[in-house]
């Protein structure tokens, strides 16, 4: 089961590590080593993103767009899904090439996604605990957006359940995503503000991934109930 001892704060990330078989926090850990333990343990398809360059005292994107939303953490190249590899080897000689590129993870393959902000991430975060449920790993991001790791093929069920959970889809600031997307792992950073860190950090427990039907009820009122707030 996921529960306290797998669930971290974001704004610790250097917290002692006590679960076997878990990534390491990678505070100190290069990108590459990084990289090759999400393609070498996880078995997560792994790709290479922007990074962030300083030009006299003055941080930007590798892109070199001035007004970039995601400085340093997009996709470098129109073809990243070609790019996207499983093989902690290549991974290691591609990283090797560029050590400052972000660390990308396409969805679609292994898992799929569920977006959420930050807010109601982790008052369903709450709510999961409480209800005893098994999760998978949980990312939080600097631009306040939170991403539940589920099996693949959320995209397709989402809109459904949401339906039937009484909730019209467009409605909620919820979104699964699958194939043809991608999240930005940690540490990637996102320009000056800050680096994505584990909410809920890869273990050998929550290797195998909760379906999106299990989630969804605590997903869909938490963002329904913050919706509600504004």
């Amino acid at each position: 089961m996921a529960g306290t001892s797998d669930v971290t704060s974001p704004v610790s990330p250097g917290s002692p590590v006590t679960a076997s078989g878990q990534i390491p926090n990678q505070r100190g850990e290069s990108l590459l080593d990084t990289a090759v333990r999400y393609a070498e343990e996880r078995h997560w398809d792994v790709f290479p993103g922007t990074w962030l360059e300083f030009d006299d005292g003055v941080q930007r994107c590798s892109c070199e767009d001035l007004q970039c939303a995601r400085p340093g953490a997009h996709p470098a190249r129109d073809d990243w899904a070609t790019q996207a590899t499983g093989s902690a080897t290549v991974a290691r000689r591609v990283w090797s090439k560029q050590p400052k590129a972000s660390i990308l993870l396409p969805t679609g393959r292994t898992f799929d996604a569920i977006d959420v902000p930050e807010t109601a991430g982790f008052l369903a975060l709450a709510r999961m605990e409480r209800m005893e449920l098994t999760l998978g790993p949980v990312t939080c991001t600097p631009d306040r957006r939170m991403q539940f790791f589920v099996l693949p093929g959320a995209t397709l069920k989402v809109p459904d359940l949401v339906r039937k959970l009484g909730w019209p889809p467009a409605s909620l600031d919820l979104v699964a995503l699958g194939e043809g997307a991608f999240v930005a792992a940690p540490p990637t950073r996102f320009g000056s503000q800050g680096a994505v860190q584990w909410a809920c950090r890869p273990t050998a427990a929550n290797r195998w991934l909760p379906d999106a039907e299990e989630l969804i009820s605590p997903l869909a009122y938490a963002c329904g109930r913050e919706g509600g707030r504004r």
